[in-house]
């Protein structure tokens, strides 16, 4: 039988990652205040196995050692006068739409070089507006709605009140790719490239036991969606949180490890990854995971806000900007994305990378490289890649550093390689990729446009 893991489960904030002292980040104008002592190293409890500990030890290294390769993260230049003038960030991160907000993803060569883990400040950012000021002591989540028990947190009670775990989860914007699409076609999205994908280490407090403790009503009492509010002040609407919703179902199936997570990698969460507290739900779209958290609503009907209806949908390829504001197409439930479309990408060799081949017939192997995911927990099963424009497909390797959960269902990314000779390179004209999870479900050959999200087609180079 394959082997699982349990989640590490943790009863207080302890140290699971030998990183240092975890401090709130750099001190100056924003007002974080610091945690100053020691977070202390955890052990395992009688919920954990040795295959989770193994597993831990693993990523511990790997986190170690992207931290050491990485350059400081400073104040930018280019955040002079915005008001995220305040915000540490990794200098070599590409800007996709100038300098404010702030959204960016690693070149697709240092996302890769770092491998399974991501160290936090290379991991994509995707913010609609300004980062809120925060401080730990201060911060609250206020829980209510459709609950008989309404409840305000402080982090301290979170973290001390309620059963944290920690478990690896690859995020995944829901643009990613897009800029293949704005190729053929310009969609109402900004030019993601392949890099707007990453996977960390989380800690955080399941969502249900929050909503246990709170007294959830029952479906019956009219208890249907789990709404989530950030903090930060956003223009859409006419002024706006940040805000989105997901079934009751999924909030309450203790199979999909949805948390409200405060750690990434061992540390504090970054400002723009929602420091103190967000949301983690593994298997869907970023979107979903609303950052810098402040409440928490149970409503019979899906959430309301401006962002949730005019984000993460796919459309009917026919629908335009004009004609999805004309018919309303934007406010139609069956469109919305939660649970991530199957995608693969070549990562080796790079676009319009240059390699040297010595002669037309050397049968030096040459090894193809790239990522693959799906979503709601569901195992990528097969990658296979063409070089001869689909008339041949050949089955690659697959790298799975992870294991699943309990529930067999798996969260992150895995690695797909292909060794070729150097021949079969000099004659492809072009190559592709696609990839299948444990349902059959593949990758369209060819590109399906629609106004919002992200290209899913077998990738081509």
């Amino acid at each position: 039988m394959a082997a699982y893991v349990e989640n590490r489960q943790f009863s207080r904030l302890e140290q699971c990652l030998p990183t240092g002292v975890v401090h709130a980040f750099m001190p100056g104008p924003n007002n974080r205040s610091e945690i100053t002592s020691p977070i202390e190293r955890s052990v395992f409890d009688d919920y954990s196995s040795g295959e989770d500990e193994s597993q831990s030890e693993e990523f511990e290294e790997t986190i170690k050692l992207g931290k050491m390769e990485l350059e400081p993260s400073v104040c930018d230049s280019r955040d002079k006068g915005t008001s995220d003038h305040w915000v540490h960030r990794n200098p070599t991160m590409i800007r996709l739409t100038g300098k404010h907000p702030f959204n960016s993803e690693p070149s697709l060569t240092r996302l890769m070089h770092h491998g399974f883990i991501t160290p936090a400040p290379l991991h994509y950012v995707r913010n609609h507006g300004p980062v809120p000021l925060a401080t730990w002591d201060d911060w609250t989540v206020e829980v209510t709605g459709l609950v008989k028990r309404p409840a305000l947190f402080t982090m301290a009670q979170l973290v001390s009140e309620f059963p944290s775990r920690e478990f690896p989860v690859t995020l995944v914007c829901a643009g990613n790719r897009r800029k293949e699409q704005n190729m053929v076609k310009k969609t109402v999205g900004f030019n993601w490239g392949p890099s707007a994908v990453a996977t960390s280490v989380w800690r955080g407090v399941p969502l249900r036991c929050v909503l246990e403790r709170c007294g959830i009503l029952s479906r019956r009492m009219g208890a249907l969606n789990v709404c989530f509010e950030g903090a930060e002040d956003l223009p859409g609407g006419g002024g706006s949180k940040y805000g989105t919703s997901i079934k009751k179902e999924y909030a309450m199936d203790p199979s999909r490890d949805i948390v409200l997570a405060y750690m990434q990698n061992g540390e504090l969460l970054l400002p723009d990854h929602g420091f103190p507290v967000r949301m983690i739900i593994p298997g869907f779209i970023g979107g979903r995971m609303v950052k810098w958290l402040k409440r928490i609503i149970v409503t019979t009907q899906e959430s309301d806000n401006y962002y949730h209806y005019k984000d993460n949908k796919v459309l009917p390829s026919h629908v335009d900007s004009e004609l999805a504001n004309a018919q309303a197409w934007w406010y139609k439930p069956e469109y919305v994305i939660n649970e991530l479309n199957i995608n693969s990408v070549i990562t080796t060799p790079g676009h319009e990378e240059i390699l040297a081949i010595k002669s037309w017939t050397s049968e030096t192997p040459y090894t193809l490289k790239g990522y693959a995911y799906s979503g709601g927990g569901k195992k990528v099963t097969r990658v296979e890649v063409t070089m001869d424009g689909g008339e041949t497909w050949h089955v690659c390797q697959l790298d799975h550093p992870e294991k699943p959960n309990k529930y067999r269902k798996y969260w992150c990314w895995c690695f797909w390689s292909l060794e070729v000779e150097a021949k079969q390179l000099v004659a492809s004209k072009e190559m592709a990729v696609r990839a299948w999870d444990q349902t059959q479900n593949t990758q369209p050959e060819k590109l399906i446009w629609n106004l919002m999200v992200s290209a899913c087609y077998v990738t081509r180079q």
